[in-house]
C-alpha cells in the first residue's frame, strides 16, 4: 500500500502543520496494576484538532491541487478523523462536511462546528455515515478524505512510528488501538523498516474485531455485527490492502471490552491528569487487564491516540 520513502515524504511535507507531541514515562503510579517492565505514554492526543488522525488529514489534502479543494472537503467518522479533516479545511480556507453515526461523543460534534465543519449524523455505525459521506461527494464534486483506505492518509499516519523511533529508539512493544486500521498500517510499516525486531501489538474491542476477525479468517471479513459503544473503534470491513499490510507487520491483536477501555480512561485521567477518549486509552486497558504479555525489561510504547472526555464524566 505504502513504503518507508512514501511516509519520509509525508513527515516533511507536513512537518509545518503538525505538533510533534511529547513522551511521558509511566512512572508513580498509586495503582501501577498490570504494568512491568518500562512502559512510556505517547501523547499523540495533545496532537493538533486530538488526535493522530491530524497528520494522515494533512498529507492528504498536501496532494491536492487548488481545484480539487474548491468544492470543499467530505469525510465520514467515529469523530477523529472528523475533526482532522475539518482542522485541515480551517488552515486550508476550505468548508468541510464530516457525517458522524449516532453515538458520536457531544464534545467532539461541538468541536467540529468551532472548526467551522458542516455536521450530519447518518446512521448508527460509520460504515452507514460513509455511504451518505460518498453520496454526497458524487453529488457536490467535494473530495472525499477516506478515514484509512487512502494511501497517503497512511503514509500520513505513519509517520508517528517515525517519531515514536526518534523517541524510543529501544522500543520492543508498541500498543496501537485499531479502528479501520489505517494508523497501524503506517505506523507497522514505518517501525518493521527501521525497527523490524520491535513487535507491534494492535487492540480492538470485543464489539468490533475487525482485523482479529480477518486474521482469524485469513482473508477479508465483514462483521456481521458491531455492537462497541466506541464510534472511533467501529468499522463493520476494513479495506483489502490494509489487511494485507497488517497481516505482514502487525504482530498480534489483542480484544478489550468497552467497560475496559472505559476504566482504562478514568485511570489516566486520575494517575496523570490525561483526557483521553475511549481509543486513547485502549492501550492501557490491554496493559492493565493483562492482555500484553511482557517480559521483566521490556520498553512497551502505550499509545494515547485521542483525546475526550470520557475519562472524566
Amino acid at each position: 500500500m505504502i513504503t518507508i520513502d512514501h511516509i519520509l515524504s509525508a513527515q516533511e511535507r507536513i512537518a509545518p502543520f503538525i505538533r510533534r507531541t511529547p513522551t511521558l514515562p509511566a512512572i508513580q503510579m498509586r495503582d501501577p496494576g498490570g504494568f512491568e517492565g518500562r512502559v512510556t505514554l505517547k501523547l499523540e492526543l495533545l496532537q493538533a484538532a486530538g488526535s493522530f488522525k491530524a497528520r494522515g488529514a494533512m498529507n492528504r489534502l498536501m496532494t491536492l491541487s487548488p481545484e480539487r479543494l474548491e468544492n470543499g472537503l467530505v469525510t465520514a467518522s467515529g469523530g477523529n478523523h472528523g475533526l482532522a479533516v475539518a482542522r485541515t479545511a480551517y488552515v486550508a480556507g476550505v468548508k468541510a462536511k464530516v457525517f458522524l453515526p449516532s453515538n458520536v461523543a457531544p464534545d467532539k460534534v461541538a468541536k467540529l462546528k468551532g472548526w467551522n465543519a458542516a455536521v450530519e449524523i447518518v446512521g448508527s455505525v460509520w460504515d452507514e455515515a460513509n455511504e451518505a459521506a460518498l453520496a454526497f461527494a458524487a453529488e457536490t464534486d467535494a473530495t472525499y478524505v477516506h478515514p484509512f483506505s487512502d494511501p497517503a492518509v497512511v503514509a500520513g499516519q505513519g509517520t508517528l512510528g517515525l517519531e515514536i523511533l526518534d523517541d524510543m529508539p529501544d522500543v520492543d512493544i508498541l500498543l496501537v488501538a485499531i479502528g479501520g486500521g489505517g494508523l497501524i498500517t503506517g505506523l507497522s510499516t514505518a517501525v518493521k523498516a527501521r525497527r523490524p525486531e520491535a513487535r507491534v501489538i494492535g487492540i480492538e474491542p470485543v464489539g468490533s474485531p475487525t482485523l482479529r476477525a480477518c486474521l482469524d479468517a485469513q482473508r477479508l471479513v465483514a462483521l456481521d455485527d458491531v455492537s462497541t459503544r466506541v464510534p472511533t473503534m467501529a468499522c463493520r470491513r476494513t479495506d483489502e490492502a490494509i489487511f494485507q499490510v497488517v497481516s505482514r507487520n502487525v504482530d498480534d491483536i489483542v480484544l478489550v471490552t468497552d467497560d475496559e477501555m472505559q476504566e482504562a480512561a478514568r485511570w489516566l485521567w486520575f494517575e496523570f491528569g490525561i483526557a483521553a477518549d475511549l481509543s486513547g486509552a485502549a492501550s492501557i486497558a490491554a496493559l492493565r487487564t493483562g492482555r500484553i504479555p511482557q517480559a521483566g525489561n521490556s520498553h512497551v510504547c502505550a499509545l494515547i491516540c485521542g483525546a475526550g472526555t470520557d475519562g472524566i464524566s
